[in-house]
């Protein structure tokens, strides 16, 4: 216990460790909504002084290892906040219990920063060799983070510039190249601190000449044809949502907001806004198609499918209405083709791992609705009045592979439905909107997106306009969106350039360490 106390007050006194959690808890504000952007290179930046990887008689591994893993303290402990309101909220456990939870994701997380940092720091030679091989580094640790343990890619460095100039590069290197570049221009201001002024220097000719190519070869464009979108936000209380006795007033409320905007192309109801299963609803929905049909256009919406025969339950999207715009009556019918079902599943929300243990512990690992079945990975669009929809369930918009996979150049929009009611008055909603627009500027395609309470809206990825609805309000909102024709270079081969580069930093930055050796 004393050399625990001595250890913890060892720590206390390092300056770097308060620099380098202060590096991370700063990220936060890189992200929406506070949308300060530069942060994201001076963080970095910080976290590199913190090291010094690059002077004489550099750090060792393990320190790097300390100070990143302290400076992924920092980076989620804030960014992720969110995720308490929901455990205390919903989670139905102890305050002290919830704390705890959320420190052991926040550890968990912080691991792979730390990793990053340590391999960097243990197999680079110099300051060029140390540069490429933390680019590598980080690859391969956001590529971990994005994958182990089904995956938690939420606030990647790419998703700073969203709106910054770097987003002309979302279209060809994806997020995954923006974070990439993220770490590069962080190290180049690192070195700048070094009074080395040729790394700078050739990341910026670097960044600018990627720019210029962005800007000159454009491969999208506005197709000329336009079609009306309207939103519809119910504002249900989380805690009714799933109430039996309100399953009818849900119902009705969507409903009634929606019966005087018939003459929209287009109508979108947010994730399980019919809350009744989809099997038991079938007036319901019949009622619906026709009416959508009547008045020539197609709903789409959010429902749980419960399955009686097989006993298992899908996340879904279903259409109602007119499939083609021509179409004389509805086409719904009960497990029809034109159908999404959510794939990538939220751990604890949808599904429990090690259940028969976990789900006896408290209400937060017995929720409602935490039983689901993954729908195929690679699906078809949704057909909604002549449109192909390209859909993603709110946790799924995260993965930017995934969303690719089921992208087709005959994508219309790309449409994503959630329920964010969860995260309350927390940055958790406003930083989920961001990550939908990423994807909306890697695909090239306009982003309609329809939640339970917020935030709604659509944007523009040519362009860069946004329309959002006010949160905490059952509103609508109807949007006249152009629609766009061509294939981005991302959405043709996804992140395969930027592993090539990964690939070439990697082997550069080892082969230079072996040559000093030898």
């Amino acid at each position: 216990m004393k050399t625990l106390l001595t250890k913890v007050t060892l720590l206390a006194k390092d300056k770097n460790v308060w620099l380098a959690l202060f590096a991370g808890l700063i990220l936060t504000f890189s992200y929406a909504p506070f949308y300060i952007w530069p942060l994201v290179f001076i963080s970095l930046a910080a976290i590199l002084f913190c090291i010094q990887p690059t002077k004489t008689g550099k750090a060792p591994a393990k320190t790097a290892a300390k100070y990143g893993f302290i400076f992924g303290l920092g980076w989620f402990g804030a960014g992720i906040s969110w995720v308490h309101v929901s455990i205390a909220t919903f989670g139905g456990m102890p305050l002290v219990a919830s704390l705890a939870l959320m420190a052991l994701l926040c550890a968990y997380l912080a691991l792979f920063p730390a990793l990053a940092f340590w391999a960097a720091t243990r197999f680079a030679s110099g300051p060029k060799s140390y540069g490429a091989l933390l680019i590598a580094s980080f690859a391969i640790s956001e590529y971990l983070r994005g994958s182990l343990l089904t995956g938690f890619p939420w606030l990647s460095f790419g998703y700073t510039q969203t709106d910054s100039p770097l987003q002309l590069l979302a279209p060809y290197i994806g997020e995954f190249g923006l974070t990439l570049s993220c770490v590069a221009i962080g190290f180049a201001l690192y070195r700048l601190s070094q009074k080395d002024f040729i790394t700078l220097s050739g990341v910026a000719v670097a960044i600018a000449l990627l720019l210029s190519a962005a800007h000159f070869s454009t491969t999208t464009r506005y197709s000329g044809k336009t079609m009306s979108t309207l939103l519809v936000q119910g504002n249900i209380k989380q805690h009714l949502r799933f109430e039996p006795s309100e399953f009818w007033t849900t119902m009705s409320k969507y409903q009634d907001m929606t019966r005087t905007h018939w003459d929209a192309d287009l109508i979108v109801w947010p994730e399980a806004a019919v809350p009744e299963i989809e099997a038991l609803a079938d007036e319901y929905l019949a009622n619906l198609d026709n009416a959508a049909s009547f008045n020539k256009t197609a709903l789409v919406t959010g429902i749980v499918d419960y399955q009686l025969d097989t006993r298992t339950i899908f996340n879904t999207l279903i259409v109602v209405g007119n499939k083609e715009r021509n179409d004389e009556h509805g086409h719904y019918h009960y497990l029809d083709k034109n159908r999404y079902q959510k794939h990538q599943l939220l751990p604890i929300g949808e599904f429990v791992p090690f259940e028969d243990i976990l789900r006896p512990i408290a209400p937060l690992f017995d929720l409602p609705m935490s039983s689901f079945t993954r729908g195929e990975k690679v699906q078809n669009n949704l057909r909604a009045n002549g449109f192909n929809l390209l859909p993603a369930i709110c946790y799924e918009i995260v993965f930017s592979d995934l969303v690719r996979g089921n992208y087709q150049s005959q994508s219309d929009l790309l449409f994503t439905v959630s329920n964010d009611a969860w995260f309350g008055d927390s940055i958790g909603p406003h930083q989920h909107m961001q990550i939908a627009r990423m994807r909306a500027l890697e695909l090239q395609r306009p982003l309609v997106r329809v939640t339970n309470n917020g935030v709604s809206g659509v944007y523009d990825p040519i362009s860069h306009t946004e329309q959002t609805m006010p949160q905490f309000a059952a509103t609508t909102m109807k949007a006249h969106i152009k629609l766009i024709q061509g294939d981005s270079v991302y959405s043709q081969y996804g992140n395969l350039f930027v592993w090539a580069v990964v690939v070439l930093l990697g082997v550069g930055g080892l082969a230079a360490r072996f040559k000093v050796k030898g």
